[in-house]
Order: C-alpha cells, then structure tokens, then sequence
C-alpha cells in the first residue's frame, strides 16, 4: 500500500511563508511525476506546480515568482515553499505522485488527503 501524507500547513498573516511537506511511504519503485494541487471553497482543484524525477519544474501563472517546489528523490519526499502568500492562496492543498510499485508496473496517481493553508489580510 502506498500512502502521500502532508504537512505544513496552516494560519499565516499575508506575505508570510510556509513549507509544505509530503512523504511517500509503502510499496514503492519509482516516483515519476510529483505535483501540489489546491481546491478553495466553491472552486475546482487547480494544479499549483509539478517537479519531475530529474527536478524540472512548472508552476501556474498565479505562483509563478513566490513558490518553489522540490523534492528529495532518497526521501521519496515532496516540498512546496510558499512565500508572498496571498488570501487567495487560501485553500487545501493536495499532493500528488504517480507511483509504480514494482519494476514492471505501470505507475498509478496517488493523493495526499490534503493540509489546509488559511491565509489572513
């Protein structure tokens, strides 16, 4: 079984920062693809950014400048920094990987179960 577990998030005033964290456990070969998600209130889950195995990374327009994702492939761990933080970046945030559990296997999408990010004006 393969579990994503987050943390890091919570009550921070505009402008501020947080560090987002999310660990990868169980059955695992290959982590590919990781990214960080967030769905606000009345919204659609929106991907905030991706980061690949060999650490290419993309972001949405709306972070672009104030967060930074990463990861530690030897922790099968992902990392979303968050600076500059907005109201609007009000939101829980999921994370993402696509996992293969054995050498042979196609990988499957796993989620996080989310850690909620509240920021205060």
């Amino acid at each position: 079984q393969v579990q994503l577990v987050e943390s890091g998030g919570g009550l921070v005033q505009a402008g501020g920062s947080l560090r987002l964290s999310c660990a990868a456990s169980g059955s695992i070969f290959r982590i590919n693809d990781m990214r960080w998600y967030r769905q606000a209130p009345g919204n659609q889950r929106e991907l905030v950014a991706t980061v690949t195995r060999v650490g290419s990374t993309n972001y949405a327009d709306s972070v672009k400048g104030r967060f930074t994702v990463s990861r530690d492939n030897a922790k099968n761990t992902v990392y979303l920094q968050m600076n500059s933080l907005k109201p609007e970046d009000t939101a829980v945030y999921y994370c993402n990987a696509a996992i293969s559990e054995r050498y042979y296997s196609v990988s499957r999408t796993y989620w996080g179960q989310g850690t909620q990010v509240t920021v205060s004006s």
